[in-house]
């Protein structure tokens, strides 16, 4: 997962009509994907959850495999979530530090259960 600064985001260029910011109420599963390759979702706080089923039905039910892209209130205890749901970039709030972010992804080694990125569950994958 990419981590980027606040400071670093600038967001989406008003014209870019390849980046598709999607509101919290909005149905992922009926938005057009045509020449999208970046979906914006945005978390307003740290208890919604919204873009997190958002995420996971654009990269599991639509196929969707450009970046998405979690903005907002992004804490750093949601970053590994925020990946096993469908993320693949995260802009950190304001005064979260990118290097204590990135260190949550070596605290967990592997899952037993499948998620949106990985679709086979640990029990069922080939062992060598």
């Amino acid at each position: 997962m990419q981590i980027l600064a606040s400071k670093d985001y600038q967001g989406p260029a008003e014209n870019d009509a390849s980046v598709l910011v999607l509101a919290n109420d909005v149905n992922a599963l009926e938005v057009s994907l045509d020449g999208i390759r970046q979906v914006d979702l945005f978390f307003p706080n740290f208890t919604d959850g919204r873009a997190f089923t958002q995420a996971y039905l654009l990269r599991r039910r639509r196929g969707f495999a450009g970046d998405i892209r979690a903005t907002g209130d992004v804490l750093i205890d949601q970053l590994v979530q925020m990946e096993r749901t469908g993320f693949s970039s995260a802009v950190l709030r304001e005064g979260v530090d990118s290097a204590d972010a990135q260190r949550q992804f070596e605290r967990f080694g592997g899952y037993y259960q499948a998620d949106a990125v990985h679709t086979q569950p640990h029990f069922a994958e080939v062992q060598a």
